[in-house]
This record gives C-alpha cells, sequence and structure tokens, in this order.
C-alpha cells in the first residue's frame, strides 16, 4: 500500500483518538497567546515536560507579557532559567522579547516567515507558534512526529539527514488537517509521547496498528533511524573557591562556550583528573596566587554533569586567603550578592550540598 493510501486512515484514527482518549493535560494546551505558546516551546527545547513545567509556570508568574520580560535584568531572567541547561535558549529568549518590546510594540508576528526570523525560532517552533496561535496551516515536525510517521509509513530514512528532514516535513505537510492545523499538530504530538513512545510504546492498544508499518513487519523497535551518533568529551573542572574578608571571588562566563552568561568560582580546567593532593602544586594555582599566600581548607567530593556532547567533572577547593587577589575577570561577592546570581548546575549542586561549608552561607 502506498503512503498516499494510509493518510485519511491516519488522519481520521489519529483525530478520533485525540477526541476520545486523550488525556495529556499541559498547560499551554489549548493557549491561544503567542508569547505563552513561544515561552513554553522555547522552554521544552531539549527538555522533558515534566521538568519544563515548573519553568513555564515560573516564567509566566514572574513576566505575565513580553514587556516585562524585555525590561528585566539579564541576570534575573538567567537566574529564573537557572538549572533548565541550554543556556542559548535563555539568551536568545531576552534577545527576542526586547525585539518584539521595542520594535514591535510588543506584538508578536503573526504569520510564519516572520516567526522564522526571530533569534532561537526554528521551523519546529515557528511551525509550532503559527498552528497553535493564529491557526496558520504548518505542521510542526519534533522527535514526536518523526518517531509515529517514520513507524506507521515504515520509512527507514535517517531523521537527522538532510534527506529525512526534507522527506517527514514534505509528508507532515501533506497530512496536515488544514481546517484545524494547531489541534492536529497537538493530537499527533501527544500521541507520539504517550502511545508511540521511543521505549515500550502501547501498540496492543494503538488505534492506527492495523496499517501501522513496523508493527505489521516488527520493526517498531528498529525505527526510525538515527545516522548520527554523538560523541562526547570529558573535561575536568577545578574550582577555586577563594574567600577574602568574608566575600569570594566569582565571574560571568563570557566565552562562546558552555555555560556562557553563567557566573562561577575561579576555574582551572584540565583534561585529566588531578589528585587532590597535588592541586596546591599545580602550575595554574601558583600563577593565580602568585605572592598571596593561602590555606585549602576544604577539597570537596567529585562532582559530574552530563551534557549533550560533554561530560563535566571535577572538584571544588575551598581556600582562605589574608591579601587580596589580582584576577582578571573576577570580583569579590557577599553571599547574599552570590544568591542571586545565575550559575550552571554543576555549581549549584557544590552550593546546596549539605555536607559542604561554606561558612558564607
Amino acid at each position: 500500500m502506498t503512503i498516499t493510501g494510509h493518510n485519511h486512515f491516519f488522519v481520521k484514527h489519529l483525530l478520533e483518538w485525540n477526541r476520545q482518549q486523550n488525556t495529556r493535560q499541559m498547560p499551554w494546551k489549548g493557549e491561544k497567546d503567542p508569547y505563552k505558546i513561544w515561552l513554553s516551546e522555547i522552554i521544552l527545547q531539549q527538555t522533558r515536560v515534566d521538568q519544563g513545567l515548573e519553568y513555564y509556570n515560573r516564567f509566566i508568574a514572574t513576566f505575565p507579557d513580553v514587556h516585562q520580560l524585555a525590561a528585566a535584568p539579564e541576570t534575573t531572567v538567567f537566574k529564573l532559567w537557572e538549572g533548565l541547561g541550554y543556556y542559548t535558549r535563555c539568551k536568545n529568549i531576552i534577545a527576542t522579547a526586547k525585539f518584539i518590546s521595542q520594535q514591535l510594540n510588543g506584538q508578536f508576528p503573526d504569520q510564519y516567515e516572520a516567526i522564522l526570523q526571530l533569534k532561537g525560532i526554528g521551523p519546529y517552533t515557528a511551525a509550532a507558534i503559527a498552528s497553535f496561535a493564529f491557526n496558520l496551516p504548518h505542521a510542526v515536525v519534533d522527535g514526536n512526529v518523526f518517531r509515529v510517521l517514520a513507524r506507521y509509513f515504515g520509512i527507514a530514512t535517517a531523521t537527522d539527514s538532510l534527506q529525512g528532514k526534507l522527506q517527514f516535513t514534505l509528508l507532515a505537510n501533506e497530512l496536515l488537517d488544514k481546517q484545524q492545523p494547531g489541534i492536529y499538530n497537538q493530537a499527533l504530538m501527544d500521541f507520539g509521547a504517550v502511545i508511540c513512545k521511543p521505549q515500550l510504546p502501547l501498540c496492543a492498544t494503538c488505534v492506527l496498528k492495523n496499517k501501522c508499518v513496523a508493527y505489521t513487519d516488527d520493526q517498531v523497535n528498529q525505527l526510525p533511524v538515527k545516522e548520527k551518533k554523538i560523541k562526547k568529551t570529558t573535561r575536568w573542572f577545578y574550582y577555586l573557591v577563594v574567600e577574602y574578608k568574608n566575600k569570594l571571588y566569582v565571574r560571568k562566563r563570557a566565552a562562546k562556550d558552555i555555560w556562557e552568561n553563567l557566573y562561577e568560582f575561579i576555574l582551572i580546567e584540565d583534561d585529566k583528573p588531578v589528585q587532590p593532593e597535588k592541586i596546591a602544586g599545580l602550575q595554574k594555582v601558583k600563577e593565580i596566587f602568585k605572592s598571596v599566600s593561602f590555606e585549602i581548607i576544604q577539597i570537596s567530593p567529585v562532582y559530574k554533569q552530563l551534557l549533550t556532547h560533554q561530560t563535566i567533572q571535577g572538584q571544588f577547593i575551598k581556600v582562605i586567603i589574608e591579601k587580596k587577589l589580582a584576577v582578571d575577570d573576577y570580583k569579590l561577592f557577599t553571599a547574599e550578592e552570590i544568591n542571586t546570581l545565575p550559575f550552571p548546575k554543576f555549581i549549584t549542586a557544590y552550593l546546596k550540598d549539605k555536607n559542604v561549608s561554606l561558612n558564607l552561607f
């Protein structure tokens, strides 16, 4: 049977499932405010719904409209985002909020092409906003959609290849219910999330199973296909938590690297693990302190954070000095000030560790 022959069955049964069986609840479902839809979609990029929900609710409560978000200090916005990861998203949110507030007088663009031009918005997010807020006929193509279409139609083209992205996008738009694109798009994403799941899909009760190629041919666990494998590197971060007169040295990360715009203690990076007893003898440590005498009073256990392409491991070395350091970019902050700064999850895990004594906290 051709793909075209599947279309009517697919759309009809998907929408029937959505009306009769879809009980998936999220606060932004049915939302028509493009500002709220935009926030929810950006927050959910690379983030599980259960984790993103808390952040969405906090953002909406703190910044009810785009003008308030645009006017907020960047540090405040990053602090609200703290722990969510992929901080480029937060940077893009700030830039887009300012653009909409200042250049568009707070009016969110209502055409797909104009939405696509906003910073941090790609085809999927633009299609979601266009269809959910403005009922425009643009199909969303995310991981859930890739999976449902690949399995149902038996498509073995890699979803992360240029050919695959084009093929699935064309198919998704061919299937799209043009009269109710928002409802259809949400139904398809929900179906992928609760029925056609990555692991242990509910094939036995699936309303599409009778014409699902993957189910019929026993290919459910083989589809969808991805051609690229993520290569991970490991980096070792050793943070010197240096106290001087009840203040700690902290800086804002500015390099084009992970955690840009977040804050950190004095960093020494190495390509391999360093034994705790050898930290004081490192050349980089000697260069930081120069003639200033220091006392190491505590070395933390090893902390670890898994990122998409990197694994960060390292330790925190609590140091006390009597003479001020001359370190570029780093400034002294009180405990109260530090509590208002956004830190990466790697550092907040240390700050919140009850077994760690910072004296100041």
